[in-house]
């Protein structure tokens, strides 16, 4: 019997596309976890009626933390 020329296994369509698309992602999830937290913020702080923006601050800053946490445990997979 003669070998036959066997197709290489296909790559997975992750592997087609560049570097760079995996980190647009990246950028794309950060905005848009920051901007619904300071959205869910604005509308609690609109609604509590007082006239410093804690509310708006503190939905700001943890949606920060967490877009930083979602960021650093997907690179930690890499």
């Amino acid at each position: 019997m003669t070998k036959q020329n066997l197709p290489k296994e296909k790559k997975s369509s992750q592997d087609n596309y560049p570097e760079y698309v995996k980190y647009i992602g990246l950028a794309f999830q950060m905005c848009a976890i920051i901007g619904l937290g300071t959205w869910l913020g604005w509308i609690v702080q609109d609604r509590s009626q007082m006239k410093f923006p804690v509310w708006l601050l503190l939905f700001c800053f943890v949606s920060i933390v967490v877009a930083f946490y979602s960021l650093f445990k997907s690179m930690k997979k890499d």
